[in-house]
Parts: C-alpha cells; structure tokens; sequence
C-alpha cells in the first residue's frame, strides 16, 4: 500500500468571483506555466437557502483525479466529505447509482485521510464565507498554489494522505457493483 501526502488548500472567499478568479489562476499554473503536474480543485458555493453546492471542479486524470473517467477527485471527495448535501447541489448524483458510489468511495478515501479535528476545523473554516476553493495537490506546490489563492480572505492549509491505487480499486469496484 504505498500511501501518497497531500495537501489541503482551502480559500474563503465572499464572492463567487474571486474564488472563480483565484480557480482560474491555479489552473494556470498548470496549463500554461507547467508548474505543477496534478491537482484536482472544486469551488463550493453557499446559496442564498443555505444549501451548499459545488459550482466548479477540476479534476487532472493523471491521477485518482480522474477515477475511470468520472470527474471525481480528492477535492470534489473532500468537499462531500465535509458537506454531504453538496454532491446533490451540484447535481453529482444526478447521472447514475454508480456514479453515486464512485463519489462516496472517493469522498471516504478523502475524510479518512485527515485526522476529525482537521476535518471539522476545514468545515468550520469553509461555513465562514459564502463561498470556498478547496484545491488538492501533491505538498511541494504549496507555496505556489498559496499565493494563486491571493484574494481569499481566509486560507487554511491541511494534510491529506492516501492510497490513490486503493481509490482506484474502490472506485472500479464501486461503479461495477452498482451499475
């Protein structure tokens, strides 16, 4: 089991543009400069009623980020991790019961990485604002990715270790159970 460290970057903003902004300027950093090599991302939006949903993700396929072609990540993992309800918001579950179990093995790989303290700290952090970035990478893009999140109003920076062949494995076995 060859267990893999990342890192956690989470970005409170009050405005959904910022946070799209700052989104923008990460992805750069791997599209255009090369800076860094994967990384998954998501924007979680708190809506007017309350209800969290994820407006924005990305996740690199090179990785568990793209588990089979499914657009599910460690940040996306993560974010339903913390708030449940924002894989329906989202509309993550819409598209098939595999789909739903792929998203849940990957959400439990993402919580059970993290001690409960960091997770509920990262949960509090994000009610904080209306909206958050959560970006997922390996722990020497940190400094890069730190200052790409420049017009947060808060940051937090949390370790995050996992078995990204066993997220592929649960994954697979997931969408193949359900489907």
């Amino acid at each position: 089991m060859a267990i893999d460290t990342f890192i956690a970057y989470v970005g409170v903003y009050d405005e959904l543009a910022d946070a799209e902004a700052d989104y923008q300027l990460v992805k750069d950093l791997h599209t255009k400069a090369g800076l860094i090599d994967s990384y998954d991302a998501a924007i979680v939006e708190r809506r007017e009623d309350g209800k969290v949903k994820i407006a924005r993700k990305h996740e690199t396929p090179t990785r568990a980020g793209g588990v089979l072609g499914g657009g599910v990540g460690l940040a996306t993992g993560l974010v339903v991790a913390l708030f449940p309800f924002a894989a329906i918001g989202g509309g993550l579950l819409a598209a098939t019961t595999a789909g739903g179990a792929v998203l849940g093995a990957v959400a439990g790989h993402a919580a059970a990485g993290m001690s409960r303290d960091d997770l509920k700290e990262l949960g509090e952090h994000l009610d904080a604002g209306q909206v958050g970035l959560v970006v997922v990478g390996v722990s020497d893009m940190g400094a890069k990715v730190e200052k790409a999140m420049k017009r947060a109003k808060k940051t937090e920076t949390k370790e995050l270790k996992a078995d990204t062949a066993e997220i592929e494995r649960d994954a697979r076995a997931a969408s193949t159970d359900d489907s």
